[in-house]
């Protein structure tokens, strides 16, 4: 069974102590899944940030904040 594209996104079933790699140097291991909750652990370099979405969002809207601060505009930055 090969894995297969939604959107454009890669989507894959994996169990619990499986692995995911990407690139050779980023691993992504399903640690644990309780109920509707995936726990991952994931191994990558350091150079690699690694976010949750929601946290990735506020550190951009902060940047995003500092830059227009900066220009002295009201523009958002992207």
């Amino acid at each position: 069974m090969h894995p297969q594209r939604e959107n454009g996104m890669l989507v894959l079933s994996r169990k619990k102590n499986e692995k995911i790699v990407i690139d050779e140097n980023i691993i992504i291991t399903i640690v644990e899944i309780r109920g509707d909750k995936v726990r991952l652990g994931i191994e990558a370099p350091r150079d690699v940030p690694i976010h949750r979405s929601e946290v990735y969002d506020a550190i951009q809207n902060e940047q995003n904040q500092v830059s227009t601060k900066e220009n002295g505009t009201s523009e958002v930055v992207q």
